[in-house]
């Protein structure tokens, strides 16, 4: 995108203020989107976005500067916004030599979906509608969302770092409503892999589809969920979210050097139940969250946060290791050219333990079997958190038995933790998700095996 001698002048431009650090981070992005929606195609459209932002830092001040003109004028510019915000006065010249970081692709693409056509992604849409709609008569409505985007990256910075990335992504997304005496009941699956239209080859669309349909068809012979604590079973792959955002968000090092997460200062500390070992990699091939490098130019890796119970790390980003004076984590994110980096996650997940997931459910006489969980919320300095139950099931005497209307899981994070007392063998990823922070998104993952807490407080309607 931009020549190596045009950065370096760029970059030397931007500390010409006096600044201490400068970053060119330029990206290239496209990305084509079709709806469906009642049998029909609502839309398909494609774009292209294309631009750099510029950061230059000083002490503890940042300034940063957009552009959609990657001429070496428009960079200059730029550069020049940024580095007059970080510092008044100064002057001087800094020469910034780059050297380029080595290859770090951590998956492969064989279909890039911007040489596939229109028709073929459109095709995905019907297959997927006529699939849920056969599921079961009572299947009114059926939407479904398909999204790609082929983006290349190259970062820059002054201490001499030149990273170069390219990121596939491929989703689909379906939701269905089922009507009956319970009245509208929706269902919701979806597909994302960090690969290229090969998605289709190695899945089956009308399997996801008709999940979504099954899920609508069983939540109208649902009953209410109770209400009160008792244990809850979580499927493999269904509850990674509880602990991205009840966990995770508390471990990014921005909210613990704010204060604001319930983590602060416990590194070596026992914080969950000794056969918990939570992680976060960005080097997962195809997960959802996998990157080669972070938005940082720093190579992605596999972060172990809590081992065995104990917290070893947070996740950091370029800014906080500095000011801490150790490693990056390669946890530096930006949503587009025209974000500033934070610490973010990118695949968060609890390993695997020893347990048979039947057996948990055998050794549970009542409870709540949660199949998937929805969106929550999570106060970080808590911990506390609400989560949504998309799909549910009572458990009686051992067995899942009768399926659930919506209902709640009340919780705190750190108690989570420390009450889960068992643990499957039966390790998953979930769903692809997007996570927000500070009006910002970007693409993640989490997974964990089927496990048990041994108490959590059901939001339910029944008495």
């Amino acid at each position: 995108m931009i020549d190596h001698d045009v950065l370096e002048r760029v970059l030397s431009s931007a500390l010409r203020s006096g600044g201490e650090f400068a970053e060119v981070y330029a990206e290239d992005k496209r990305s084509t989107s079709a709806g469906l929606d009642d049998g029909k195609i609502e839309q398909v459209t494609s774009g292209r976005d294309r631009g750099a932002g510029i950061r230059v830092v000083k002490g503890d001040t940042t300034g940063f500067a957009h552009t959609a003109d990657l001429s070496e004028a428009g960079l200059r510019a730029a550069a020049d916004a940024a580095g007059a915000a970080a510092s008044q006065g100064g002057g001087g010249t800094r020469t910034v030599a780059l050297t380029r970081q080595a290859d770090h692709r951590v998956g492969t693409v064989t279909q890039y979906p911007d040489t596939i056509t229109k028709a073929a992604k459109v095709d995905i849409l019907r297959r997927v509608d006529e699939a849920a709609r056969t599921s079961g008569s009572a299947i009114v409505q059926v939407s479904a969302g398909y999204g790609d985007s082929r983006k290349q990256v190259l970062i820059a910075n002054s201490e001499g770092v030149l990273a170069e990335d390219e990121q596939v992504r491929t989703l689909l997304r379906i939701s269905a409503v089922a009507n009956g005496d319970a009245g509208m009941q929706t269902g919701f699956d979806s597909l994302g892999h960090t690969i290229g239209f090969e998605l289709f080859d190695r899945y089956d669309v009308e399997e996801v589809a008709q999940r979504a349909a099954q899920q609508a068809l069983t939540k109208l012979k649902a009953r209410p969920a109770p209400s009160g604590s008792m244990p809850v079973v979580i499927k493999a792959g269904s509850g990674g979210v509880l602990f991205h955002e009840a966990c995770g968000h508390g471990l990014e090092a921005d909210l613990v050097g704010k204060g604001s997460s319930v983590y602060k200062g416990r590194v070596g500390e026992r914080v969950a139940a000794d056969f918990i070992t939570l992680i976060d990699d960005g080097t997962m091939p195809d997960e959802w969250g996998a990157i080669g490098f972070d938005d940082e130019g720093h190579v992605s890796q596999r972060n172990v946060l809590i081992e065995n119970g104990i917290l070893t790390d947070y996740m950091w980003d370029y800014l906080r290791a500095r000011k801490e004076g150790r490693p990056q984590s390669g946890n530096g994110r930006r949503q587009s050219y025209m974000h500033l980096p934070m610490v973010r996650m990118t695949n968060t997940f609890v390993t695997n333990g020893t347990d048979d997931p039947d057996d948990i459910v055998r050794s549970t006489e009542k409870g709540v079997y949660v199949a998937k969980l929805g969106g929550g919320s999570v106060n970080t300095a808590s911990g506390d958190f609400v989560f949504g139950m998309n799909e549910a099931y009572l458990i009686e005497n051992g067995e899942i038995t009768e399926p659930l209307r919506a209902g709640n899981l009340i919780g705190n994070g750190p108690k989570v933790l420390q009450d889960i007392d068992m643990l499957g063998n039966d390790f998953e990823m979930g769903n692809p998700g997007t996570c927000g922070k500070d009006g910002q998104g970007v693409p993640v993952g989490d997974g964990q095996p089927t496990l048990r807490v041994k108490s959590l407080t059901i939001g339910g309607t029944a008495s």
